[in-house]
């Protein structure tokens, strides 16, 4: 797909998926809401660096539709605490050199549709699983902190997808 076509682009508000197969176990809706607004926010942010954000249809635009299928939060203080025992350590420095997900840290499961805006024909669809690196301390700390870091790595990603 050649997406040097493309200069603008539509993105769709962030839906969250209620199906009785999701993927966020006993998450509250407020937390739910929270990821998709960060999600939003950090995509609209990314694309607008590449693409004029627009709301109409029109040549050369894509459109972006995200669904956020489940996320998973971080276990209180043995996430942190699991980047510094030994065991921890071992186990979160083989995650880090295959770019793998850490001990005891949450993540994010989302799903990316893009069409091409005019015709509404699908150009590309993918689900994905997004965490932080196996040791971004940051990340570890607060419930939904890797989750919202694998939301970013995420952007991150579709923005290289899209160059």
């Amino acid at each position: 797909m050649d997406w040097r076509a493309y200069n603008k682009v539509i993105l769709e508000p962030v839906a969250i998926y209620g199906g009785k197969d999701h993927q966020f176990g006993d998450m509250s809706d407020k937390d739910r809401a929270t990821l998709a607004a960060h999600m939003q926010t950090r995509f609209a942010e990314k694309l607008r660096s590449r693409f004029t954000l627009t709301n109409t249809r029109g040549p050369n635009t894509l459109r972006v539709r995200l669904t956020l299928t489940g996320a998973v939060t971080n276990t209180p203080v043995l996430g942190t605490l699991s980047r510094f025992d030994l065991a921890g350590a071992v186990y979160n420095g083989v995650q880090a050199a295959r770019d793998g997900e850490g001990l005891m840290t949450g993540s994010v499961i989302y799903g990316v549709e893009i069409f091409d805006a005019p015709t509404s024909r699908l150009l590309s669809a993918y689900v994905t699983k997004q965490y932080p690196g196996a040791y971004d301390i940051k990340a570890s700390v607060g419930a939904l902190a890797a989750a919202t870091a694998g939301i970013d790595r995420g952007a991150d990603a579709l923005m290289a997808q899209l160059q």
